[in-house]
């Protein structure tokens, strides 16, 4: 497994995330942030399943997001997931979605790992940069 500084992603806007406008909601970008995470993590060769498993469990701290265009229904968009820095418990992301060349958000997440009784810890391997 090899930690990853970033990663890119599709993804095509479903109805049912959209508002009364037809327009991407505002609080589903926190949902693309998180799939971003997810994905890069399993391009990593380790699923969030996995850690969990071993009783690792990656809680959000702190999440921004900036919204400069709107996104409709079917519009398809590339999520670019960068790792900021990773340091003993916490990670940070940044995170800019674009369709086509235009960025429509960006935001980042500071990402605390914590063990099942909710007591801080080392984060992975696979989540530390050198």
């Amino acid at each position: 497994m090899e930690t990853l500084r970033k990663h890119e992603i599709t993804l095509r806007v479903r109805y049912s995330e959209t508002d009364g406008q037809a327009r991407l909601h505002h609080a589903n970008f926190f949902n693309i942030f998180e799939l971003g995470r997810t994905e890069m993590l399993r391009a990593a060769g380790v699923s969030y399943r996995d850690l969990e498993d071993q009783g690792i469990l990656l809680v959000v701290k702190q999440v921004r997001c900036d919204y400069h265009l709107p996104v409709r229904f079917d519009d398809e968009l590339r999520l670019v997931t960068t790792t900021i820095s990773s340091r003993g418990a916490r990670v940070r992301h940044q995170y800019e979605v674009f369709l086509g060349d235009q960025l429509v958000a960006e935001g980042e997440s500071m990402i605390a790992c914590v063990g099942r009784q909710g007591s801080a810890r080392r984060l992975p391997d696979v989540l530390q940069l050198d």
